[in-house]
């Protein structure tokens, strides 16, 4: 409920641009997936701008319109990869071939420079 009060205290100053920097990241699995949920309809009402900042692939690629990632010395650009997968997303995206197929690119782009330095 702590997340959920802070998400809509943040819409309702009805910034521009909103940044959200991990807010799902100390919720519970199921939690978690409820509020990803609730933030892309919430989204698809008013098609606002958000920066999400988040370490779970996953994550990134069930909300984005594209996953920006960065290198790990310090915030470079390493990839920046499109999500065209269709919306409304549910369930089914999340287990579609695409979905996997995008999460295993933002995976190795997260991953590989780590296995070139190991």
């Amino acid at each position: 409920m702590k997340q959920r009060c802070a998400i809509a205290r943040a819409y309702a100053v009805n910034p521009t641009v909103l940044l959200m920097d991990e807010p799902f990241g100390a919720l519970d699995a199921l939690t978690r997936v409820k509020l990803q949920n609730q933030l892309l309809d919430t989204w698809s009402k008013d098609k606002r701008t958000v920066m999400f900042i988040t370490h779970d692939v996953d994550e990134a690629v069930f909300i984005a319109h594209r996953v920006i990632v960065l290198a790990a010395n310090p915030g470079r650009l390493q990839e920046i990869i499109n999500v065209d997968l269709p919306f409304p997303r549910d369930d089914e995206v999340r287990l579609s071939p695409e979905f996997t197929d995008i999460r295993n690119r933002v995976w190795r782009a997260v991953y590989h420079r780590d296995a070139e330095a190991a």
